[in-house]
């Protein structure tokens, strides 16, 4: 019964450990597409208002594109339950 507990609890550890590591790359991923050619000037405490307003439209388009995609995908799944098949 404790061998079911400990696997059990190593498996939500990993699955911890594994959506950190997921969340770490996407940060990093990221900062490539935005950070880099966002920020031009030299790095200091505060974002110029350029590198501010770039940042946010990124960070907003992103945003967007989350919830369409989620919208679609939900779309696509209710068609499916209700026997629709199809996919707009």
């Amino acid at each position: 019964m404790a061998h079911i507990y400990l696997q059990k609890e190593l498996a939500v550890f990993l699955e911890k450990q594994q959506a950190e590591a997921r969340l770490h790359q996407s940060i990093h991923n990221f900062t490539g597409i935005w950070f880099v050619p966002c920020v031009t000037g030299t790095p200091s405490t505060r974002f110029s208002r350029g590198e501010e307003s770039c940042l946010s439209n990124c960070v907003e388009r992103f945003l967007d594109t989350s919830l369409f995609m989620v919208r679609k995908i939900e779309e696509q799944r209710s068609a499916l339950e209700n026997g629709n098949g199809k996919f707009t």
